[in-house]
């Protein structure tokens, strides 16, 4: 009934709760019990409704409230149930061998408070850390699966950003090229969804900017906004109409079995003018110099100063990741099942880089009333520095 060939492979699980109770023991936490969907999946391969209970010893046990028969072919967590409800959970621990945990992990950067609540009670008070920093670090560092499959969604990132010169015309709307851009991405497999952890933070497919609309910031954690099409969404492509001689950025996500490519390009129709191209190449010195430094040790924050200082000298400080005031302050993000992983690039920030973690650099200028440009790829961090996954070319496409 399920198609199961795409399935997180068992080993890939096994290792991520191995990962995991290996970091509760360090912190001293009983159990944790996994409630947000995206770790949900990443620990035990099915975001059906359920619960996933994950003690600092022993097997753990996937609670279902919804889709059992559907969690037991997308999970390869041995000890899989029914949940009734939560307040079963005590009677299932007891029937599997285990105590109620005195200290039970859980995400507290993005549980519901009336969860919480909930879940102090079925628990009996029990002390519950927050571990979400914990875990977020678990999933910073990437599995060879993992890797490949982001591999993958860059290659296709590529083939998405090669159809729009074939597509793109003057006087046709921004939302049409995008429109048009996101059904070839649903061809080759885009899942149709960008997740997100932060609070509040949601995206469909990306931005897709054209000259002054480039400049135009919005709520989201982003150097770009764009109006979008109407104030309940507030970012992203508008009815504003292509014209020659501007700046076109293709800022999408390409999401592929779960995992995200983050990539920017830059297309006009004719040249644009002189100073946005020399700012644009600009951009592509600085971040063949962050591909260099961002290698195993390095701290994120120290990149985000290189790279301040590094447009500082060069007269775009108001230009640098937004306009004025409207800046961002950050050079970069992790990826992978969210678009918002660690490590974050940004001003103060001390985690370091370490192999195999997977960064999105997107170093861009702003110009209110012009555009944006700069580039954006998706890079696998190694004993050398990035390696770049995206190959489309960062120079302008001129069409």
């Amino acid at each position: 009934m399920y198609d199961t060939s795409l399935n997180t492979p068992k080993s890939e699980i096994d290792a991520r709760i191995h990962n995991l109770q290996a970091t509760l023991n360090r912190l001293g936490v009983d159990a944790a019990l996994i409630l947000q969907k995206t770790d949900l999946f990443y620990f035990s391969g099915t975001i059906q409704q359920a619960n996933l209970y994950v003690p600092a010893s022993g097997t753990p046990i996937l609670m279902v409230n919804r889709i059992l028969e559907r969690a037991e072919a997308e999970s390869s967590i041995e000890r899989i149930v029914a949940l009734p409800s939560p307040s079963r959970i005590p009677e299932i621990l007891r029937q599997a061998g285990f105590r109620i945990p005195a200290r039970l992990g859980l995400e507290l950067d993005v549980l519901p408070t009336s969860l919480y609540f909930r879940y102090r009670d079925v628990f009996n008070g029990a002390e519950t850390p927050d571990i979400s920093t914990e875990i977020r670090r678990v999933r910073a560092v990437k599995s060879a699966f993992e890797i490949a499959v982001i591999r993958e969604a860059a290659q296709y990132s590529d083939r998405v950003a090669a159809c729009v010169p074939a597509l793109l015309r003057e006087g046709m709307t921004e939302i049409e090229l995008a429109g048009r851009l996101e059904a070839e991405a649903r061809r080759l497999g885009h899942q149709g969804v960008v997740r997100m952890r932060m609070w509040g933070s949601e995206m469909f497919y990306g931005h897709l900017l054209s000259g002054p609309s480039g400049g135009i910031p919005s709520y989201q954690s982003s150097p770009t906004g764009g109006s979008g099409t109407n104030p309940a969404v507030a970012q992203g492509a508008s009815f504003r109409r292509i014209q020659r001689n501007e700046p076109v950025m293709l800022d999408y996500v390409f999401s592929l079995r779960g995992y995200l490519s983050d990539h920017t390009r830059l297309f006009s129709l004719g040249p644009i003018p002189e100073d946005l191209v020399k700012a644009h190449s600009t951009m592509l010195a600085l971040q063949v110099e962050l591909q260099r430094m961002a290698k195993p040790g390095a701290v994120s924050g120290s990149l985000f100063d290189f790279a301040w200082h590094y447009v500082s000298e060069r007269g775009y400080a108001n230009h640098f990741m937004g306009a004025n005031d409207e800046r961002v302050r950050f050079i970069g993000h992790g990826v992978g099942l969210e678009l918002d992983e660690f490590p974050f690039l940004n001003a103060g920030q001390t985690m370091e880089l370490e192999e195999n973690m997977v960064i999105a650099l997107e170093p861009k200028l702003v110009f209110p009333g012009r555009g944006v440009v700069g580039i954006e790829n998706t890079h696998l961090v190694t004993k050398t520095g990035l390696e770049q996954l995206g190959q489309y070319p960062g120079e302008i496409t001129v069409v």
